[in-house]
């Protein structure tokens, strides 16, 4: 399973793939967690894994990487990553590893002026399209705020999306959005309500259309806010995603 986790900026897109990821390593998978957010800088911290040096990397950054691709487009060869890669073919240099979960970055914005995040959404969509897994393989990719992601395509390469609300007007608009793209690529799309409390997660549910897409909730929790703050590891112990887990992987056909 190819998983997107999606939704608007401190929505708890990065905390809710990482409890995703924690919990389907428990149960015996394999995971390898894909970071297309070129701004985040604490995925690898509520993993609990190093960081990685960006993928881009192995291509010589962004410059030579497009070179590259330009190169196979004027000489009609294959273009970088065209071709079938497995997790263990990831050279190790570029992924982090702990406890069965295995980190990939596609690339970072590191400094003022590097110019555009194109060549990394470019790579992303590379890397996944041509990415094969075995049985017990799930990946997990936590994209950047907003709906960018499915400009670039990752969307369509990927077997389900789950999109992360948080009680705020922005997240109930952008999930119209969402459901209106997922359909026209056709990939199932789910929700999962984030930072609720009981009155919140009823206010969310009356203004959702196609609530019955609606397949978690996690309630306000003062240990994954101190987590958060604090750049710790997050528990893998919630049974609200245990649920969500065993959903998806039932929708997408992997258990």
């Amino acid at each position: 399973m190819k998983l997107v986790v999606c939704g608007k900026g401190g929505s708890g897109k990065s905390t809710i793939a990482a409890l995703l990821a924690k919990q389907y390593a428990r149960t015996g998978r394999r995971v390898l967690v894909v970071d297309t957010d070129e701004s985040n800088a604490s995925l690898h911290r509520l993993l609990g894994i190093g960081v990685p040096k960006d993928l881009l990397g192995f291509f010589g950054g962004k410059k030579g990487m497009m070179e590259a691709f330009r190169e196979a487009r004027e000489n009609d060869v294959p273009k970088p990553l065209d071709c079938a890669w497995a997790i263990d073919n990831i050279p190790e240099e570029f992924i982090s590893k702990k406890d069965g979960i295995q980190l990939v970055a596609i690339g970072k914005i590191h400094q003022a002026g590097e110019g555009c995040a194109c060549p990394m959404g470019v790579l992303a969509k590379q890397f996944l399209s041509g990415l094969i897994l075995s049985e017990n393989d799930i990946v997990i990719i936590d994209t950047e705020a907003g709906i960018e992601h499915f400009g670039r395509g990752i969307d369509k390469v990927c077997n389900s999306i789950l999109m992360v609300i948080d009680p705020s007007y922005e997240s109930i608009h952008l999930a119209e959005r969402v459901a209106s793209m997922a359909e026209q690529i056709d990939v199932p799309h789910y929700y999962i309500l984030n930072k609720t409390d009981t009155m919140t997660a009823r206010a969310l549910r009356d203004r959702i259309h196609d609530n019955k897409r609606i397949i978690g909730e996690i309630n306000q929790d003062q240990s994954i806010l101190v987590a958060g703050l604090s750049g710790q590891e997050l528990s893998s112990l919630y049974p609200e995603i245990e649920s969500v887990a065993e959903v998806l992987g039932t929708k997408s056909g992997s258990s």
